[in-house]
């Protein structure tokens, strides 16, 4: 069992979303040795900076956060931005902390790597059964080969690379960008904008699966700590609501009474989504410990704290 306490961590992405709440817990967890190094001074896209990240850190420990993400409106716009980036990222991390001799990474994967029609709940196996669905299909193929890779590097180096597939995220410190978020942050700012009616992309009828991110980071720790092997693994609540119960839902946690428009000339994205989390459970005893509902109302209280601050 690997103790995080005993490791120098280097996270990528740690100022990030899942970054912020994962750095703190390993924080609490007795990590003195934690390392968040921005893009502003390693651009992990260019290999040397990469390199040169890894020889200033001496990390033993690699968590592979930072990603070029978004909705699905970012992800039809920028296809070949996406792919690449996220490629280009994991592939140099993954090669130069193996030649600089880290002990161990975990990559974080994509739920979007599932093919579109994959059975529910997607087992890991079903990884490779299909086409992922169009409008994210390169960022969750870039995300895919590195599982790929890593598995690759296992065979031949014996380097000890873990995969790892969250669902959909949300909680405090979301991003709530109106151009990039995804569709939790999204609907929370347009019905806290107060007005009569709120779009919602798609015709309401597809399904998704959120986890809260705090669960998230904890089961990445739990990984770090128990899990060894090269198969990947799935984390998830599993949990399956429809966009339209979950616009629904959030229009009451808060308290607007803006009607509802479905817009269905926008794309819906992937039909469904709902991870079987069994593996997780049985390799190193994680399950998701917050309740949607509970989750949701602690995200638009921060968001609507946020807004309350900033029109001081």
């Amino acid at each position: 069992m690997l103790n995080p306490a005993d490791q120098r961590i280097l996270v990528t992405g740690g100022a990030g979303f899942l970054g912020r709440h994962l750095c703190e817990l390993l924080r609490e967890h007795g990590c003195r040795n934690l390392f968040t190094p921005r893009s502003a001074d390693y651009d992990l896209v260019d290999r040397a900076a990469v390199r040169r990240m890894l020889a200033t850190f001496k990390p033993s420990l690699v968590i592979h956060l930072a990603a070029r993400v978004g909705g699905i409106g970012a992800n039809r716009d920028n296809p070949g931005l996406f792919f690449h980036d996220n490629l280009a990222m994991g592939l140099h991390l993954i090669e130069e902390s193996r030649l600089a001799g880290v002990g161990k990474l975990v990559q974080l994967g994509t739920v979007c790597a599932y093919p579109k029609f994959a059975p529910v709940p997607f087992r890991e196996d079903a990884l490779w059964d299909g086409f992922p669905e169009e409008t994210n299909a390169p960022y969750g193929i870039a995300k895919k080969s590195l599982l790929v890779m890593l598995q690759a590097y296992r065979a031949q180096y014996g380097f000890r690379g873990v995969y790892l597939l969250p669902v959909n995220l949300y909680g405090p410190g979301d991003n709530f960008d109106a151009a990039s978020s995804h569709v939790i942050p999204a609907l929370i700012r347009k019905f806290c904008a107060g007005g009569d009616r709120v779009e919602v992309w798609g015709d309401g009828t597809p399904t998704r699966e959120f986890l809260y991110v705090r669960d998230c980071a904890q089961g990445i720790i739990a990984a770090c700590e128990r899990y060894d092997g090269a198969a990947p693994i799935n984390l998830g609540s599993g949990e399956e609501i429809s966009i339209r119960e979950l616009a629904l839902k959030i229009r009451q946690c808060t308290g607007s009474t803006a009607e509802l428009v479905f817009d269905p000339g926008k794309p819906n994205g992937q039909p469904r989504r709902m991870l079987d989390t069994s593996r997780a459970e049985l390799e190193f005893g994680w399950q998701a410990a917050t309740p949607f509902d509970e989750g949701l109302r602690k995200t638009v209280a921060w968001w609507q704290a946020q807004a309350a601050e900033q029109r001081r």
